[in-house]
């Protein structure tokens, strides 16, 4: 009966990155970089794979040069991967990061003008969707991919060197 009554214990780190993420969401970008910043620290470069790997993409969305954004979706995606390698207890979900990943990669990419690095990831993200799940949030992160897509010309059609908006079909 207690087996039963067990709950699993919320993850304080989780828990306290979300509160973060709420500061962030509410406008306090700054503040909520310096918590991330002091979270990272007392986690480390070696901590839970998974902290790591939440608490990096997060922190890339609070940074101003797009530079060091990359450097912080590049740490996300490496503690990802230490997840699915088997490293971190490897959770089911991992897999639904990423698409999310590589997309936040391929963006990172064109904000530095690296169009093929970009399409790289990209193309990642889109092989990588297949684990998103058939709800809000994976069929934002798709719709996602196809809008940076047809930005970076992905469809296959002429022009995809081009950055402009996508070429019309002659009517």
């Amino acid at each position: 009966m207690a087996e039963r009554q067990e709950q699993a214990a919320p993850d304080a780190v989780l828990t306290r990155i979300g509160q973060v993420v709420m500061l962030h969401h509410g406008g306090d970008r700054e503040e909520a970089r310096s918590r991330f910043l002091d979270l990272w620290a007392e986690i480390g470069q070696d901590g839970n794979p998974l902290h790591r790997c939440t608490l990096a993409h997060y922190l890339a969305d609070t940074q101003d040069d797009p530079a060091d954004e990359l450097a912080w979706d590049l740490r996300a995606l490496s503690a990802a991967e230490e997840l699915c390698d088997g490293r971190g207890g490897d959770p089911p979900s991992v897999r639904g990061f990423f698409p999310s990943l590589h997309l936040n990669l391929a963006a990172d990419y064109v904000k530095l003008g690296r169009a093929e690095a970009a399409r790289s990831h990209l193309r990642a993200a889109r092989s990588a969707a297949g684990d998103l799940a058939d709800d809000g949030y994976g069929d934002g992160v798709r719709a996602a991919i196809s809008r940076l897509e047809l930005r970076l010309g992905e469809d296959g059609s002429p022009g995809g060197d081009s950055w402009g908006p996508p070429r019309q079909r002659p009517g």
